[in-house]
């Protein structure tokens, strides 16, 4: 098809095309995939290629014409079908495939006629049979064409005609009432002297004037057919009925042997149907002739019939008092619609083109609009800024809620190889959105489970952020309805079917749920801003914002501006108020939240630690220890601390703080701004150490906490114009490149740091807050923390107890935590006691201040040092 297109093309335009290197050239820049690999590899080496159209047809023949001719066309000609399609369909496959085979027109015919339905052969059995086969072909189409438009016949079988099968007694499916007497009901009759016939007085079987006298003008017959098992020969449908009252749902059975539309007698009461009585009432017969019950007593008032969910119509109703069903539709309803129903399967499989022209309405509208329904506040009209008015259509919500038309970038639902979708029904139910709206959700999972998943990862917050750096003016778009400005790919709509309570629905349009929704949306995106992504647009699944190099603008939940990106004050706020969490579901909620702004928050896994420990091993309950109510209250106060972070500048030197505690290592990436520069954060890093990590020595945990910053920022560090300061409290990491003995794991990082052009600077712990406070503000999940005594119980004979420090514990006060209050009276006797000890070796002001802090504290402690010192 390929070649002949391109054949084509050449000869509508032979000037243009006069010399074979212009249509090598083509046909090149026409090829894809695996054609378009194979001709740039010969195109260079391969002169004749680009100089001769016919040898790059012949090469291309060659290398992918891998079938010998005629045996793959013969295989689908004895496969090809008619199936559920009309004969003329079925023709053009069957030409299309016959002009490429060779096969003659004898076995061409036999296999057209095989291929056909067996009703249709049964039709062309006696005709054409000299016929060629364009005539063959011809005949079929015209017979076929003509057994579809027929109506089909319906054959009615007399009533004298039928014999009744006799079985036990049982109730009858398409009858208003029972026609046999039971043995109590005819021994009753019996004693009150009654008619066995009709159950009346004052006279005998043998003379009822019902049995002897019969008006067919007032009497309407009904199927007296007995079957063993009545429900599974019912044909009901469901319906809804209403007459100024709500609807309600009715099970009407489809009887063609009745001669009336019938409804019960308590329904009418139930819809407060008004009647008009029939006096005298109209009889209701069996096939033999018997009366069933008190017969037709009223006619119902004209009431609205729903079937489905557009077939509507009026109709009026015999009423009887003893109908089983509560609805029946006889034979004047069918003979007016005329439906198409599979007795088989027990459906009505199809509408008459009355009911086409008359009950059917088009209200099938939902797959085609937006998958959104709007509350009353969303669809107040909004003024359109002065500078968008050109643009007033991109902002029209009609136009969102249009059917899209099929594009390159349709939604497809491939299926893993042999795999169908799941056969249980999908749910289908609505969400609140912030806006009042609602939602539409459907539980696509199984659908999913077997579904070929597209890879396509979502960009990273950090990183689209690192682009605005010297923005000053932005523009921030959401879409409308995201998902579902993207079409269904045709063909593939069957497998996105669910149910509700109001029918049977196919998406057209891409729905929220399914796996490669977010993959295909990103991809469409993508190719539209292709051109300007990174240069003056971000896009972060349906948030466009757009930048240039004053104003401030909220983005993906951050404040961006010129001086960086900050946290937006109402999510701060929502944290603060938020209650302890109750529940695991809470908590998870919680965390999940928070993490979105862990960049901002130093030490933010540190901190949260103890709330992550809770859910360990999937516990059931929440047990709060006061480490993670704690470390809960500490995170909230995070939030409302947390700094502006500014946009890394890569023209301006790097500074990288990194520490090491027992439970984790945390780092910070810092820059010079303003001047004098003052050192302003562009990151916040840390993690928890795993359950190896934590057998580290001092040294290699303050390695490990260098390496992995360096990982993290690694898209600035390496290659920076600058080299980069990293500032450590562990002084050994200063020799860590000229360093001569390396244990392994030293010596494969060292290798890393080689990419790097970075030097390393000792500073105490005590200077390095913001790193140190990364990895020690919450020392968390430190393992099995029980005390093991170095001697043994049985060698230890008293504890040691000091009566000044009894003296101290019996005066606490409402001392500060971790520290004793010192009454007034034992200050001095507590000073002689740190001043003098061993332990301290009578040291300086500086050196006693820091002992007494680290376990005692009175109001004038610092002054009563210095006096006594």
């Amino acid at each position: 098809g390929f070649i002949r297109q391109c054949k084509i093309f050449f000869a509508s335009q032979p000037e243009a095309y006069d010399q074979d290197t212009k249509k090598c050239t083509v046909m090149m820049s026409l090829l894809t995939g695996r054609a378009l690999d194979w001709a740039s590899a010969v195109w260079e080496s391969d002169v004749s290629i680009r100089s001769s159209s016919e040898h790059f047809i012949t090469q291309l023949h060659k290398v992918f014409e891998y079938l010998v001719g005629g045996q793959d066309i013969s295989d689908q000609l004895l496969d090809l079908k008619q199936g559920s399609r009309t004969a003329a369909d079925y023709a053009i496959e069957f030409r299309t495939l016959a002009a490429q085979s060779k096969w003659n027109e004898i076995a061409l015919k036999a296999v057209f006629k095989r291929g056909l339905n067996v009703k249709l052969q049964a039709e062309l059995a006696c005709k054409a049979v000299d016929s060629s086969l364009n005539e063959f072909i011809t005949v079929a189409i015209k017979i076929d064409n003509l057994m579809c438009n027929t109506p089909r016949s319906r054959k009615f079988v007399s009533a004298s005609t039928v014999q009744a099968p006799t079985y036990p007694d049982s109730p009858e499916p398409m009858q208003i009432a029972s026609t046999r007497l039971s043995s109590e009901e005819r021994d009753r009759r019996q004693q009150e002297n009654l008619c066995y016939y009709c159950g009346e007085e004052n006279h005998r079987n043998a003379t009822c004037p019902r049995k002897t006298k019969k008006n067919p003008a007032q009497h309407y017959s009904v199927s007296t057919i007995e079957l063993p098992n009545p429900t599974q020969h019912s044909f009901l449908l469901e319906c809804e009925l209403s007459f100024d009252t709500p609807v309600q749902c009715v099970s009407a059975l489809v009887d063609s042997g009745s001669a009336v539309n019938v409804i019960n007698q308590e329904l009418t009461d139930k819809l407060k149907i008004p009647t008009s009585p029939c006096v005298p009432a109209i009889n209701i017969t069996t096939i033999d002739n018997g009366p069933i019950g008190s017969g037709i007593t009223a006619t119902a008032r004209p009431v609205t019939l729903h079937i489905g969910l557009f077939h509507k119509e009026t109709i009026t109703f015999y009423v009887v008092p003893s109908c089983k069903y509560q609805v029946i539709l006889g034979h004047p309803w069918l003979a007016v619609h005329d439906p198409i129903i599979s007795w088989n399967r027990g459906e009505l499989t199809q509408w008459s083109l009355y009911c086409l022209n008359n009950c059917l309405t088009k209200t099938l509208s939902f797959p085609c609009l937006s998958t959104s329904i709007e509350s009353p506040e969303t669809r107040i009209q909004t003024t359109l800024p002065t500078v968008y008015a050109e643009f007033a259509e991109v902002f029209s919500k009609s136009k969102a809620t249009q059917l899209p038309p099929h594009r390159p970038w349709d939604c497809a639902v491939e299926l893993l190889p042999n795999m169908s979708p799941p056969k249980s029904k999908v749910t289908f139910f609505f969400v609140e959105k912030k806006d009042g709206g609602l939602r539409p959700c459907i539980d696509y999972r199984g659908l999913n489970n077997v579904t070929v998943k597209y890879r396509y990862p979502l960009p990273l917050v950090p990183s689209a952020m690192e682009q605005l750096r010297e923005a000053r003016i932005y523009s921030k778009l959401d879409l409308r309805s995201a998902y579902n400005l993207i079409r269904i790919r045709e063909g593939d709509e069957w497998k996105t079917a669910f149910l509700t309570t109001r029918g049977h629905y196919e998406y057209l349009v891409m729905p929220y749920g399914l796996a490669n929704s977010p993959a295909v949306f990103r991809s469409f995106i993508n190719e539209i801003f292709r051109d300007l992504l990174n240069k003056c647009v971000v896009a972060y699944i349906d948030n466009i914002l757009i930048y240039s190099p004053n104003l401030d603008q909220p983005f993906l939940e951050n404040i961006v501006s010129h001086q960086g990106v900050e946290m937006d004050k109402s999510k701060i706020q929502a944290v603060t108020e938020w209650p302890l969490p109750k529940t695991v579901k809470e908590l998870q909620r919680f965390l999940g939240f928070t993490n979105f702004y862990r960049r901002f928050i130093r030490n933010y896994s540190s901190i949260s630690a103890p709330l992550t420990s809770l859910l360990r091993d999937k516990p059931t309950k929440l047990m709060w220890s006061p480490a993670a109510v704690k470390a809960f209250a500490s995170l909230k106060t995070s939030f409302t601390t947390a700094p502006i972070l500014k946009h890394p500048d890569p023209q301006l030197p790097f500074v990288v703080e990194v520490d090491a505690s027992d439970c984790g290592i945390g780092a910070v990436l810092s820059q010079l701004h303003g001047s004098p520069g003052k050192l302003h954060p562009c990151a916040f890093f840390s993690r928890k150490l795993t359950a190896a990590e934590r057998n580290y020595d001092v040294g290699n945990k303050e390695l490990l906490s260098m390496k992995a910053a360096l990982e993290e920022w690694r898209h600035w560090l390496e290659g920076a114009a600058h080299p980069f300061q990293i500032i450590t409290d562990h002084k050994n990491l200063e020799y860590i490149k000229g360093a001569k003995r390396m244990n392994p794991r030293q010596a494969r990082w060292s290798l890393f740091f080689t990419l790097f052009n970075f030097s390393v600077t000792y500073r105490p712990g005590s200077k390095n807050l913001k790193a140190d406070a990364l990895s020690r503000r919450h020392d968390i999940d430190q393992g099995d923390q029980t005390v093991v005594p170095i001697l043994p119980p049985t060698v230890v004979i008293a504890q040691i107890s000091w009566d000044l420090m009894e003296e101290i514990q019996r005066a606490q006060q409402d001392e500060p935590p971790n520290r004793q209050y010192v009454p007034q009276a034992l200050c001095n006797r507590t000073l002689q006691w740190v001043h003098t000890s061993l332990s301290s070796g009578h040291s300086g002001i500086h050196r006693t201040t820091t002992l007494v802090r680290n376990a005692f504290w009175w109001p004038t402690m610092n002054r009563d040092i210095v006096n006594f010192v």
